[in-house]
């Protein structure tokens, strides 16, 4: 779910600056000028070798990515330099915001100095290259499997120990990686401090709109919002996966295994909602298995995709995203298998990279990056500074929106579901499906960074890295690793966004506004049910409403573009409270007498 090349990269990739010692300072608005026509000259070069390195891993592309980020780094040193000399300058709204764009929009902060930033983008292309080619070996060469391989046993396997060996496995890749993380961590916060910010955390934290003291409150308010709808999931889940397993393995009252829950890091568990099926044969959603029977290929579930987006009003894709998008793995090369989207050239050169199976997770997959293909498309006219989401949760937002019209109606319409029940029992089963995938990832999604903001800023330690992640993981999540882990183990690498340096929050909060929006767009769309029943699915209303938010970019503070859409000037997660309140008004009848808790 990681997007590519986005106008968020503008600092990264721009060579200017403001002047020199003998001349005269020029104007902001010709600054920010002349850096937006730089940087897309220089953004071809970058996206290209970051293109063909994620899609063909080898030392050769590895070094032309590294040295194009490299390039890259120098250059952000260079705008960011040029930038600051406008501090304290009476400037218009516009050209402040991208002064400051240029000053704060990387992820990846360098130290001003070649021989720092040639190693930052060795670290960072070595991290990414580890995890993309990573593969579990028990046995040698002959006994490989990759973690498409190891994630379809965690999604399909019920034995106890295949599933241990499979999470284990995984998990064997990360190691090597920490001492190159801790470098990473080093020269980014150095990079950090040049630009004014105490660490990469806060650095991060400055990019929405807000004092930065106060978004680690708002993140807090969230998910004070919706914790306890995730509790009441968790103690009926762990209870399923008690019958299941049984009481050894899954002891009341403590936290649940990780490795129990269907996916390689438990952020959701959708894959085992065969296990907390709440009435059983009431009705038929496997998708997936429909998907299969028909013969569902790569191609047809994009351009499924791409039919929802163009049913709100929406231009069809690009001939050039069929000719360069990556939609099935290679047999002849490794690739990286994480979903990503692509903007390659602020226009039409737009694509994802996925490796395409015929499941239920990867079509939502696919309506989720189409999301972000969608968001280039509407942005594109927008200067190149200002070619990003309102917020980043807004781009990651936008897909996730969409999969939640793909109601039980509409996947009928599909071919997928033979027959849509209209019955408490059918929504209680519908909504539980959604929710071990919706509600079980949301604690996930804001501890991820929170882990890092602490690695950032030193309040936890390298020497307890592991420990750390665990103790996050057991507090929110309520799970425990199934077995013993040190740190030896540096199990946070084994997530791709860890190595792949992408912040994780921004999925925290469009979880959060995925359902704000989706009331918004069903208002506009004169929908009068309860929300769940929903789909905006060809309504040209809903779409020009989105469409319009979507082709401001980043050039409006989010506030702005959210009051556009929902009327309302912060996330409020109680739309998904609405959206879900069947199943928890359920869910705590159904728990009474049990052990919750952990």
């Amino acid at each position: 779910m990681k997007t590519r090349i986005t106008a968020t990269a503008l600092a990264m990739i721009v060579s200017v600056s403001a002047s020199t010692q003998d001349t005269p300072l020029m104007s902001a608005e010709d600054f920010v000028s002349r850096a937006s026509e730089q940087y897309g000259e220089l953004r071809l070069e970058g996206a290209a070798a970051a293109w063909a390195y994620q899609t063909y891993i080898t030392p050769d592309t590895a070094l032309l990515a590294a040295r194009a980020q490299e390039r890259g780094l120098k250059f952000q040193s260079s705008a960011v330099e040029g930038a600051r000399q406008y501090d304290g300058m009476e400037l218009d709204t516009v050209t402040r915001r991208a002064i400051n764009s240029i000053k704060w929009g990387t992820t990846l902060p360098a130290p001003n100095n070649d021989a720092k930033r040639r190693e930052l983008s060795e670290i960072m292309t070595r991290m990414e290259g580890a995890y993309g080619s990573g593969k579990y070996c028990p046995e040698g060469p002959d006994s490989c499997r990759d973690l498409e391989q190891l994630s379809v046993v965690m999604a399909r396997s019920r034995d106890y120990g295949e599933l241990l060996e499979a999470w284990r496995g995984w998990r064997t890749i990360s190691p090597p990686i920490r001492a190159d993380y801790q470098r990473f961590v080093e020269l980014g916060n150095e990079g950090a401090r040049e630009l004014g910010f105490n660490d990469m955390g806060e650095l991060w934290r400055s990019g929405y709109d807000m004092p930065v003291a106060d978004f680690r409150d708002e993140v807090e308010r969230l998910w004070s919002q919706v914790s306890p709808l995730y509790e009441q999931l968790h103690c009926y889940t762990g209870n399923k996966l008690r019958q299941a397993y049984g009481e050894q393995a899954v002891p009341k009252g403590e936290p649940i295994p990780a490795h129990l829950l269907g996916n390689m890091w438990s952020q959701t568990w959708g894959e085992i909602y065969d296990l907390a099926e709440p009435y059983a044969g009431v009705a038929e959603l496997d998708v997936t298995q429909a998907m299969q029977d028909q013969n569902y290929s790569a191609v047809h579930m994009t351009e499924l995709a791409e039919d929802f987006f163009v049913s709100l009003g929406m231009p069809k894709l690009p001939d050039s995203f069929w000719q360069r998008s990556l939609l099935v793995k290679p047999r002849d090369r490794e690739v990286v298998c994480h979903a990503s989207a692509w903007s390659m050239d602020a226009g039409d050169d737009v694509r994802i990279k996925m490796c395409i199976e015929p499941t239920q997770e990867h079509l939502f997959t696919i309506y989720h990056e189409l999301g972000h293909i969608y968001y280039f498309l509407a942005y594109r006219d927008q200067p190149i500074i200002f070619q990003s989401g309102a917020h980043d949760g807004f781009h990651e937002a936008v897909g996730d929106t969409v999969t939640l019209s793909m109601t039980g109606e509409f996947l009928k319409g599909l071919g997928l579901v033979e027959e849509v029940k209209d019955s408490p029992e059918a929504l209680i089963n519908s909504q539980m499906k959604l929710a071990l995938d919706k509600i079980a990832f949301l604690p996930f999604g804001k501890l991820m960074d929170q882990w890092r903001w602490g690695v950032f800023s030193g309040e936890i330690a390298p020497q307890d890295y592991n420990a750390a992640w665990w103790d996050l993981r057991t507090r929110y999540q309520g799970i425990q690793p199934p077995v013993e882990r040190s740190e030896d183990d540096f199990d946070p690498g084994a997530k791709y966004h860890i190595p792949g340096n992408t912040p994780y929050t921004r999925y925290f909060l469009a979880f959060v506004l995925q359902f704000q929006f989706q009331r918004a767009l069903c208002e506009a769309a004169g929908f009068e049910g309860p929300l769940h029943e929903c789909s905006i699915y060809g309504n040209k209303e809903a779409g020009a409403l989105l469409w319009k938010m979507l082709q401001q970019g980043s050039k409006q503070p989010w506030q702005d573009s959210l009051e556009e859409v929902t009327g309302q000037r912060e996330m409020d997660a109680s739309a998904i409270i609405a959206y879900f309140q069947p199943l928890m008004d359920w869910l705590e009848t159904e728990n009474q007498g049990l052990a919750c808790g952990w």
